[in-house]
C-alpha cells in the first residue's frame, strides 16, 4: 500500500476552507432558486465591451444588485452568533459582497474570497475592478490573502484557535466574509447550485441557457440564468428572503 493510499496530512493551503466549514456549522440553511431572463445584462455587456472595451463579469451585475436590495432589508444584511440560549444580531450601515474566486495558491488550487465594500452605492465598474484587480493579481502576495498566508504557516490547532476568534467576532465579520457573499460556478457545465458562503445571504450563480421564456403572452427562446438564495433562518424568515430573491431578480432583469 503505498503512502497516499495510507493517508497524508491534508495541503497546508486547504486549512481556511476546513476552518470556514466547521465555523458555519451553526447556520440554519434555508434554500431558494429563480430563473432570471439575463437579455437585458447580456446587452449591456456587450454594449460596454464595445463602447469601452471593459468586460463586466456575470458577478459583478449580481454583486450590484444585491448590494442594492440589501441595503433595504437590513434584517438580511446582519449576521448572527451564539447558541439557542443567547443568540446575539448585528445589522450594519452598509453592503460589503464576499466572491468566492478560483485561484491557485503555492502551486494548489484552492478557494479564495474577496470583499467588494460599500455595494449599497458601488457603480458597476467600481465593482469590476476590484474583481479584476484580486482576479488577475497574484494571491502569494496580495494584501487581502495575507491574513490566509498567514494562517496557513501556524500550526493546525493555533489556526484553527485564530480563525474562530477572527469568525466569532461581529465587529470583524463583515470585513472578512461580507455581510453576503456571491459564488459562481456559472463557466462550466452547472446550471444551479446552493452554497452556504458564512453569511446571512448567499447567492449561486449557475451558467446562462437559452431556454424558452414568455414574453408578452408569447413563448421566445432568452438567456436564463438560475439564481439560488440560501439563507440563515436564525436571522430572516422565508418571506423576506423571498422578497430579497425577487428584487435581485428584478433588478438584474431592468439593467
Amino acid at each position: 500500500m503505498t503512502e497516499e493510499q495510507e493517508g497524508v496530512p491534508l495541503p497546508r493551503q486547504r486549512r481556511h476552507t476546513l476552518f470556514f466549514l466547521e465555523a458555519v456549522r451553526d447556520f440554519a440553511p434555508v434554500f431558494l432558486d429563480t430563473e432570471v431572463d439575463m437579455g437585458r445584462v447580456l446587452a449591456h455587456r456587450a454594449e460596454a465591451r464595445e463602447r469601452e472595451g471593459v468586460r463586466y463579469s456575470v458577478s459583478a451585475y449580481v454583486l450590484r444588485a444585491a448590494g442594492r436590495v440589501l441595503a433595504a432589508h437590513p434584517d438580511a444584511n446582519a449576521a448572527i452568533q451564539g447558541g439557542p440560549r443567547r443568540p446575539r444580531i448585528a445589522r450594519y450601515p452598509f453592503v460589503n459582497g464576499k466572491l468566492a474566486l478560483d485561484r491557485t495558491l503555492e502551486g494548489r488550487r484552492v478557494v479564495l474570497g474577496t470583499v467588494v465594500p460599500d455595494l449599497q452605492d458601488a457603480e458597476l465598474a467600481t465593482v469590476q475592478k476590484h474583481i479584476d484587480r484580486v482576479r488577475d493579481g497574484d494571491p502569494e502576495v496580495l494584501e487581502e490573502f495575507a491574513s490566509i498566508r498567514g494562517l496557513h504557516r501556524l500550526s493546525w490547532a493555533e489556526g484553527r484557535k485564530a480563525f474562530r476568534q477572527a469568525a466569532g467576532s461581529l465587529a470583524l465579520r463583515p470585513h472578512l466574509t461580507g455581510t453576503f457573499s456571491v459564488t459562481s460556478l456559472g463557466h462550466r457545465a452547472v446550471d444551479s447550485f446552493h452554497s452556504v458562503g458564512g453569511t446571512t445571504t448567499t447567492f449561486g450563480v449557475g451558467r446562462i441557457l437559452d431556454r424558452p421564456v414568455v414574453r408578452d403572452a408569447r413563448i421566445v427562446i432568452a438567456p436564463v440564468l438560475r439564481l439560488s438564495l440560501a439563507f440563515d433562518h436564525r436571522a430572516i424568515d422565508g418571506a423576506e428572503a423571498a422578497d430579497v430573491l425577487t428584487e435581485v431578480k428584478e433588478a438584474l432583469e431592468s439593467v
